[in-house]
Order: C-alpha cells, then structure tokens, then sequence
C-alpha cells in the first residue's frame, strides 16, 4: 500500500511496525497505535515479546532441531531481528524465504534482508497455500522434501474464520517433509477483557486486516498430528525465555509443533 497524503486505511503491518519502535509508517498508523494502547496499554510490550519469542523459536530449530531452512508467511515489514538473522547466528547457509501480501513489505524486504544467497522475498497470501509453496522462490531456496520450518509469526490473528485458517494450515503442513516445525504466534482476548478486545476489534475493521482473538486451546488447534516442543503453547513472553521472569498479561500465546 502506497502512501498517497489522502484518506487511506491504517495497514496492520505497519501498526506493527510502529509498536516495534520501526519508522516504516505513517501518521494513520500511529494514530492507531495511540488508539490500540489507550484500550491495551501493554500492546507495544506484547509485541515486542512476540519478535523476542520468534527470536528464540527460530534460534531453537536451528541449533537444536538441525532445521536450516525456513518460509516465514505474513513476514511483515523488516524490523530489528528477522528471521534470517536468527537463523544465521546458528548456522550460517540456513536459507529462508519471506512471503507477505503487502507488495510493499515485499520490496522493503527485498532491498534490506536479501542481500545475500538464499535469502528472498516475494508476494503471496497465506490464504494460497499451494501458490506459496510452488513459487520459484520457494523451489529454488527451499527443498520440500527435506525438513523446514514454517514461521506464521502475528499473521494468524487476521485470518477470520470464515477463510478457514485451520485448513490452511492442514495445506502447509501436509505438504512439507515428516520433522519440519511448524511456528506459530497468535492474539488472545483471554487477560484482556470482552470490552477491550471489542475495541480493538473495531479499530482493526478501520484498518486493512480484520483482528481475531483465539483463545490457547483454538490457537493449540492449529497443531493437530503435530508433536508439541516443551512447554508447549503458551504466553509468548515466556516461551523458553531465558531469564524466567512475570510475563504480566497474557496477549499472545505462541508455540512450535513438530511434524513426526
């Protein structure tokens, strides 16, 4: 989305930019933002916690689970931390491949994160499972018959029922090797209040992405047949953290399954 001085609907992603502290937004999403932490003032916090946890999930699965490629779906405007970078610190030929819908976020990525081999970006939507997965991009950096992790990192929450987001993941995750992982971040009404999480679903109606609160058991749906890494779905704050600290409300669980 282009930004044109006129009347224009604040992008989710770059309402994300801006809770992240980026400078990839405009006066649309910041007035969201001021919006969104007058109902949820630990917003901005959560997701922050949320790039910390994909940080470690990431880090996790290349160290530990030998996994050394990655397709990140609804990968959002570069921040501080990308997935390559998580992947990279561990193993240094990790290829990855960013897919967003937003072909702006696709050309901002392009230009900062893939600046080296085995590192791309291209559009595609997470509603097109099979249209990501035969991409060009995808067959040249990413070998399907081999394990890989799939990152949904903050992109299942603007999927509304209606699109059917559990088939979606069924899709991806039937079509990748037996030990690839599955990544997932998700926001949850649970600590938040009806009223609030009301609100901030009017706010997101405003913008170009709907907001779907689901609680830890719906969001523990999109694992069913995988195998769940210790300590399973949980506050993202606290998801194999290093320092075990009071993660305070819970606004986004997150969780890694293992296809077997």
């Amino acid at each position: 989305m282009t930004h044109d001085g006129g009347s224009r609907r604040p992008n989710a992603g770059r309402i994300y930019n801006y809770l992240l502290g980026g400078k990839d937004n405009y006066a649309d999403e910041r007035q969201a933002v001021d919006q969104l932490l007058a109902v949820v003032p630990d917003a901005r916090a959560a997701a922050q916690a949320n790039r910390r946890f994909v940080g470690r999930a990431v880090r996790f699965l290349a160290r530990d689970a030998g996994i050394g490629q990655f397709i990140d779906i609804g990968a959002g405007l570069p921040a501080a931390g990308n997935v390559h970078q998580f992947a990279r610190e561990q193993d240094p030929l990790a290829g990855v491949v960013y897919v967003d819908n937003d072909p702006v976020v696709v050309s901002h990525a392009r230009a900062l994160l893939c600046t080296a081999p085995g590192v791309c970006a291209f559009e595609g939507d997470l509603r097109d499972p099979p249209g990501i997965l035969s991409h060009p991009d995808v067959r040249a950096v990413i070998d399907l018959g081999a394990p890989v992790a799939i990152v949904l990192g903050a992109v299942l929450h603007f999927i509304p029922d209606e699109d059917s987001p559990y088939k979606l993941v069924d899709l991806l995750t039937a079509a990748v090797a037996p030990g690839s992982y599955l990544v997932i971040s998700h926001a949850t009404d649970q600590d938040i209040g009806a009223d609030a999480a009301g609100q901030v679903r009017e706010l997101y109606a405003q913008a170009n992405a709907p907001a779907v609160f689901r609680s830890r058991s719906e969001v523990a749906g999109f694992f069913e047949g995988l195998e769940l890494v210790p300590p399973g779905i949980g506050n993202v704050a606290a998801w194999n953290a290093d320092l075990p600290s009071a993660p305070g409300r819970t606004i986004v669980v997150g969780g890694v399954g293992r296809k077997p």
